[in-house]
């Protein structure tokens, strides 16, 4: 079973990497710099920002459905990113370097399934559960601060 692993569109966070401190302190967000690697992970590279780069930190709607498991959390956006990371039967470097808490979600939203797996076992699992018909995509997030990770979805 082949699977696409998604991060964000960066165009949608351009306007927070514009704002000053005070404008992004509105929204609930911050610029942060990174100072150390791994430690930082960005969610439209998927990998983690090198010490020194400067990254927004703010609150991201990531299940956006109509369903009690709609849901935001915090998330870092690296000030570089220009391109989201797109794989296909691999797994990104900040995901596949940390403990993952991966939940299957049918097409109304609904949590089907979830485990907790190590990232470089990721692949073998996310297969085995896109075999199941009922999930139509899988949510990964980062197990030990509870953070969304990437989208993972079955392709053809």
């Amino acid at each position: 079973m082949h699977f696409q692993i998604s991060g964000l569109d960066p165009a949608q966070f351009a306007p927070f990497h514009a704002m000053s401190d005070e404008e992004l302190a509105r929204h609930r967000a911050r610029r942060v710099t990174a100072t150390e690697y791994p430690g930082y992970p960005c969610r439209v590279t998927l990998d983690d920002a090198q010490p020194g780069e400067e990254l927004v930190l703010l609150n991201f709607e990531h299940l956006p459905v109509d369903s009690p498991y709609r849901s935001s959390h915090a998330i870092y956006v690296r000030a570089n990113a220009a391109r989201k990371c797109e794989t296909i039967d691999q797994v990104p470097p900040a995901l596949e370097r940390r403990l993952l808490s991966v939940r299957g979600f049918d097409a109304n939203g609904l949590m089907i399934s979830g485990e907790i797996v190590e990232g470089a076992n990721l692949a073998p699992y996310v297969e085995a559960q896109l075999t199941n018909p009922d999930i139509a995509y899988l949510h990964a997030h980062y197990a030990r601060r509870g953070c969304f990770a990437a989208r993972i979805d079955r392709i053809a």
